[in-house]
């Protein structure tokens, strides 16, 4: 490392300030290498964080800072504790939310079916808010550079922030989850799963976001509360019997293809095995009994639709039914009807969206006398895409699958014993996960219908007539990853054969960002491509995240892991909070109520935003509070200033000196304590009660042992050097237990006196302090002798005076082995309190009382 002892110390300024010390620091830090990885040690030396790498689509807010600051602050303790850290920062590049930032930005999508233009140039930004509702279609290799060009800008501006906020992080480890290396590693993963099997294809029902035009998996899904209506629809049974079924969507009336009811509901025992005729279009469909049916719901007997939602798809399924799919990936019913259907009764809703052909549907069942009352208001939870703004359909697709114990008992066993291996901090989150796995209803689907991501590695030959074999996909050597099928030839064929008859064709979705992410530690850890450093870092040692994404990102990258390595991806899984409004909601964009952290890093300071942070507790939530940000900046003031008087009193060359006299030992004996809590809660990643302790030691250690011994320590002879000894080893030891929390004034102050970084420097220890302790330490006099200077400063408010005022006379009461103990640090007192005479008066109360006369 450059940042040894052969840096200058830099002398204590005249006027310290807290102003500058980022741009200082910042670039000190990155041009010394302070915090550089050292890969020449050994794995038991190393310290590995899988970062996470936050989507660059948008601005970082304050719940990225509390989160990462939490991070940083284990890499910093963890540095100081002798561990060479691997901090890498990663972007998260590709996707969704990219691609919908630069059709926000620019007023363009994609078409794929359009030439490239190699002279197009994007338009000048901002576009018009006409020109976003009606974007310029541009070809996939320039929608593809777009995107590009915009997260390259947004990761500048990320990074900036980051340093600003003082991460501890080796930069020269940064990665893109869409950076060649990324595509390689997401590649190389994937058709191992494929060789393995763990991967496969298959034409099923899928979920489908029809505004993005892409299929989402069961993990990026939330319901949400929307209004609806049941509408009660009578369909003909056996004999002229009427059969009522009450559906939120009788828009699906035409891709109806059974009802079902619970095996054990009388009302419909004689219609099992038998047929009904809908209304409307006349269609003959079965009725069945199904567990899953609810004889408490609407009328006991439900409408079987291909598909209306993931319970249609599990009949579906079970039950073996036929299909009629009657809504496309535009989110419009088909042209035609499905076989079966008439087209009559059906081309009224062709081509219409969903809700139009609801309210067309309506119309025709009423026509018909087949809506039995009025549609019965509802607010009912709705399947969304998370990132979505539509409600979610179900269309029938080809689309790619990686196993991962959703329908393998084994498999989902192996995977929850992982989980088990895994420790959770905090613990309760493992449930999370354990409730995850355990209701896993599918295969974890990975492909996508979009541009901007890591293209499917494979092809597929055109038969005769051009149809593809999709059943015998054409795969690349891992050599010459990454590929782009889109526009890569595929092996053993010409690109002049694309697309024709005996030709080839590129499979033209992407992977989901989530199966790129997921391999996070084998893109920055150097899999397969440097195997020394691989060795070195994985598995690694911590995964700190968000808990909204256990299932997503965590179990992803568990799931990738176990099929891959045999092993956990890490060892211990931190788990952070939400940062909550002043009214106790959770900040997030869609509620418009985050708040950009720039300008308070730049009114405050970025050790008081920490200090904020740092305030909460991994797994809890935190409100966002600037009173509290304000406190932070107040401390690291107050460790500026008070480190410039006790390096005033000549602490600095009294360093390893030792501490004699009682009060000086009381100190560091209780500093020892203090030490020893901040590194057990280190180590349990509670640096909250770290910081709790060592905050309060330290103001304590302002307002009360400096006061007591700022007059001995000004004079000379033993009780001087002694003060002076114990002032310079707790200020060291101080100065690296805020060092993590507040790592600029921190390192301001230790460049005033001392050498090298104090990020570097080693955590302090309690035979450190215990080793500048010469004779007796009882660390309760110094909170005694608090006490009681605190009662004379007290009588003197009281009477108005000065707390440079004189006091002829203290009698000092309490009981007799507590005033014995008060002889020991009588003479401190006395100067602390301006005491002329201190008389002590022994059993005269049960507790120590310090009357002032005047």
């Amino acid at each position: 490392m450059a940042d040894t002892a052969r840096t200058a110390r830099a002398g204590v300024p005249e006027r310290p300030t807290l102003d500058g010390l980022e741009e200082t620091w910042a670039r000190h830090w990155q041009e010394e290498g302070t915090y550089a990885f050292d890969r020449s040690k050994q794995r038991s030396d190393v310290y590995a964080i899988d970062t996470p790498p936050p989507t660059v689509s948008g601005e970082l807010h304050m719940g990225h800072v509390f989160s990462y600051t939490h991070t940083d602050l284990v890499a910093r303790f963890q540095r100081m504790r002798g561990r060479t850290v691997f901090y890498p920062m990663g972007w998260d590049d590709n996707g969704l939310p990219t691609e919908r930032r630069v059709q926000n930005v620019y007023g363009v999508r994609c078409d794929p079916s359009l030439p490239y233009e190699p002279h197009w140039r994007p338009p000048a930004t901002p576009v018009s808010e006409e020109r976003r509702k009606d974007p310029t279609p541009i070809d996939r290799r320039n929608f593809v550079a777009l995107c590009e060009r915009l997260t390259a800008a947004d990761e500048q501006v990320f990074e900036a922030l980051w340093r600003r906020l003082g991460l501890s992080v080796d930069w020269s480890l940064t990665y893109t989850t869409i950076g060649r290396v990324a595509r390689a590693t997401s590649q190389r993963a994937f058709l191992r799963n494929l060789a393995r099997g763990e991967a496969y294809q298959a034409e099923a029902p899928t979920l489908w976001d029809v505004g993005f035009a892409t299929a989402v998996a069961q993990a990026e899904l939330e319901d949400r509360e929307r209004p609806g209506a049941y509408h009660r629809l009578r369909f003909a049974g056996p004999g002229g019997r009427e059969v009522l079924i009450d559906t939120t969507r009788p828009e699906l009336l035409p891709a109806c293809v059974a009802l079902v009811c619970h095996p054990d509901d009388e009302r419909y025992a004689d219609l099992v095995g038998r047929s009904v005729r809908s209304p409307v279009f006349a269609v003959e469909v079965p009725v069945h009994a199904h567990a899953a049916a609810d004889p408490a719901k609407g009328t006991g007997i439900a409408m079987v639709c291909t598909f209306g939602d993931l319970t249609d798809v599990t009949w579906w399924r079970e039950l073996q039914l036929d299909t009629r799919v009657v809504i496309g990936r535009d989110g419009r019913l088909l042209p035609e009807p499905p076989h079966g259907v008439p087209a009559e009764p059906y081309a009224a809703l062709a081509g219409q969206t969903v809700n139009g052909a609801r309210r067309t549907m309506v119309q025709l069942l009423a026509d018909a006398g087949d809506l039995v009352g009025e549609p019965r208001p509802i607010t009912h939870p709705v399947k969304f895409y998370e990132r979505g703004d539509r409600p979610l359909e179900i269309v029938s697709t080809r689309q790619w699958y990686l196993r991962n114990g959703g329908r393998d008992a084994d498999l989902r066993e192996q995977l929850l014993a992982r989980g088990g291996e895994l420790r959770w901090v905090p613990e309760h989150m493992k449930h999370r996960y354990d409730h995850w796995v355990g209701g896993l209803t599918g295969d974890w689907l990975v492909s996508r219908q979009r541009f901007f991501g890591v293209p499917v590695p494979v092809w597929y030959r055109l038969d005769d007539v051009g149809e593809p074999d999709w059943s015998h996909p054409l795969t690349p050597d891992e050599a010459i990853l990454p590929v782009d099928p889109s526009s890569d030839p595929a092996p053993g064929f010409e690109e002049s054969q694309r697309g024709l008859p005996g030709g080839f064709i590129g499979d033209p979705d992407v992977l989901d960002t989530w199966a790129t992410s997921s391999l996070t530690p084998q893109i920055v850890g150097g899999w397969e491509t440097d195997p020394d450093l691989f060795s070195r870092v994985f598995p690694m040692d911590l995964r700190p995240q968000g808990q909204e994404i256990i299932r997503t990102w965590l179990f992803a990258t568990v799931v990738r892991a176990h099929l891959e390595h045999g092993v956990l991806p890490w060892r211990d899984a931190v788990l952070s909070g939400w940062i909550l409004d002043p009214d106790r909601k959770k900040m997030s964009k869609s509620k418009g109520n985050v708040v950009t952290p720039m300008a308070l890093l730049e009114q405050h300071g970025s050790d008081a935003v920490r200090y904020w942070a740092a305030n909460g507790k991994p797994g809890m939530d935190l409100a966002f509070d600037p009173a509290q940000i304000k406190v932070g900046r107040r401390l690291a003031t107050k460790l500026l200033n008070a480190s410039r008087f006790a390096l005033g009193l000549g602490a600095a060359d009294a360093l390893r000196a030792p501490a004699t006299a009682p009060l000086d030992t009381a100190m560091l004996a209780e500093l020892s304590g203090v030490v020893a809590a901040a590194t057990s809660a280190f180590d349990a990643y509670d640096h909250t009660a770290a910081l709790q302790a060592t905050e309060a030691f330290f103001w304590r250690f302002c307002d009360d042992y400096i006061e007591l011994v700022k007059e001995r320590a000004y004079g000379s002879g033993p009780g001087a050097e002694s003060a002076r000894a114990a002032l310079a080893t707790a200020l060291s030891v101080q100065l690296r237990l805020f060092a993590p929390v507040l790592p600029y004034v921190a390192e301001e102050v230790w460049s005033w006196w001392r050498y090298g970084s104090v990020h570097r420097a080693t955590w302090p220890t309690t035979y450190e302090v215990g080793r500048s302790i010469e004779g007796p330490a009882d660390p309760q006099l110094l909170r005694l002798a608090g006490d009681a200077l605190g009662q004379v400063r007290r009588a003197k408010s009281e009477r108005k005076l000065s707390m440079k005022a004189e006091v002829p006379l203290a009698e000092a009461l309490g009981p007799a082995p507590l005033l014995e103990q008060l002889t020991l640090i009588a003479d401190d007192l006395r100067a602390a309190g301006r005491i002329t005479k201190l008389d002590l008066l022994p059993d005269r109360t049960p507790n120590l009382v310090i009357a002032s006369a005047f």
